[in-house]
């Protein structure tokens, strides 16, 4: 081997300075969480968009490179998450196997059920199954990310390994990691849905619109992950080129809420939408009735203050919030027995509780007819107008106008 053959191994064929090589590392990445977000979890999981055969194929030997998942494992454990979320049989919820688990073991959850046939069999329905997925992918998927290897090492030398490592661990800690571990744990919410799902940000640019996982937990077959002006979807602006360009089509995204400020009386199209856009009703709720929920905490610290309330523990604003925000089947019985007893002291806070229960009620009564349902919807009205409170009654004027 001569002086140039070895230099040339040596450095590989690109010789970058120390910044290059991290602009290469963060451009791999970022082609990995878009083969991510927009082909295994908007396209084949909830099936959100259609795509290109060529793009889709991209993709799939994309991940076959830089992370060696099979599609059916993915989506299957992926479906599986949202069918049991928040239970014991949620194969990474930070509810039940712990915080820690899920931030730095995420990848040995998922491998894990991936070895579950029965959660294959029963979730990943509908993903690929030719002949290349047989005999390449799934038969051979730690050659791929070996293939990655190789390549990195031609391209640009001994840090190529560096490269390749955090290929390979760019996955595991960003999608198993935080948005899996975080994303029900820390966060806003801009929908009360019947789980923990948070949104992150502002890292919008590394996972690719991943970070808004409480929207996505909302509105789960959307194709469009952001909901307020302010939210960076990445994913969704790759879409819609790939739908500009004819290589994507768009299936679903998240019903817009319309409100119609010339009606006063909820009719047919009032029900659909207050049922449609359950989970940003129940949070407008929760913030229309904050500043009165404030109020009478306020007074009963006061009370128990003054010796006049003994044995309560007055729950925090925020807390009482999430109470209000939550179905009552996702407290826990110790939320359930300190509200209990902040209702008891407050009739005010108990007769907001008890409006949202019934209001809860309207969009998990199945068996009723729609004109049932609307009676019901009209009659919750008139009763928070003449409640007393009036930030419950503005809240009705506004409800009264969904269209």
């Amino acid at each position: 081997m001569d002086y140039d053959t070895f230099a040339l191994l040596s450095r590989g064929l690109f010789d970058l300075p120390w910044w290059g090589y991290v602009v290469v590392t963060l451009a791999l990445t970022h082609v990995t969480i878009a083969a991510v977000t927009i082909y295994l979890h908007r396209c084949q999981a909830h099936r959100g968009l259609d795509l290109h055969p060529a793009v889709a194929h991209f993709f799939r030997f994309w991940l076959w490179l830089t992370t060696g998942m099979l599609t059916k494992e993915w989506v299957a454990i992926h479906r599986k998450h949202h069918a049991k979320v928040e239970t014991e049989d949620d194969p990474h919820s930070p509810m039940t196997r712990g915080i820690e688990t899920v931030m730095w073991k995420g990848a040995e959850l998922y491998r894990s059920e991936a070895r579950n046939a029965e959660t294959l069999a029963k979730y990943g329905l509908g993903t690929p199954d030719d002949w290349l997925e047989r005999n390449v992918y799934s038969r051979h998927s730690w050659q791929g990310v070996g293939l990655m290897l190789a390549v990195n090492l031609v391209l640009f030398g001994p840090i190529g390994a560096t490269i390749w490592a955090v290929q390979m661990a760019w996955i595991p800690f960003w999608a198993a990691g935080v948005v899996n571990g975080i994303g029900h744990y820390w966060g806003y919410r801009n929908f009360a849905s019947g789980d923990t799902s948070t949104n992150i940000v502002p890292w919008g640019l590394l996972i690719g619109g991943e970070e808004l996982h409480n929207n996505h937990h909302a509105y789960g077959s959307s194709a469009k992950f952001s909901s307020r002006w302010w939210e960076i979807d990445l994913g969704w602006g790759y879409i819609r080129l790939l739908s500009m360009l004819r290589l994507a089509t768009v299936r679903k995204v998240a019903p817009k809420l319309q409100v119609a400020h010339a009606k006063s009386a909820p009719d047919l199209a009032t029900l659909h939408a207050v049922i449609t856009h359950r989970y940003a009703v129940a949070t407008s709720y929760a913030r229309s009735l904050k500043a009165t929920c404030a109020a009478e905490i306020k007074a009963l610290r006061a009370r128990v203050r003054s010796g006049e309330l003994a044995g309560i523990e007055v729950p925090s604003v925020r807390r009482l919030k999430g109470w209000l925000s939550a179905e009552p089947a996702a407290l826990k019985p110790a939320e359930r027995a300190s509200l209990a007893r902040a209702l008891a002291a407050s009739s005010a806070l108990a007769t907001i509780y008890a409006m949202r229960e019934e209001l809860s009620a309207l969009w998990s009564r199945s068996t009723e007819s729609s004109e049932q349902l609307l009676a019901r919807l009209q009659a919750w009205c008139h009763q928070a107008e003449r409640s007393g409170i009036e930030s419950l009654a503005n809240f009705s004027f506004t409800l009264r106008r969904y269209a």
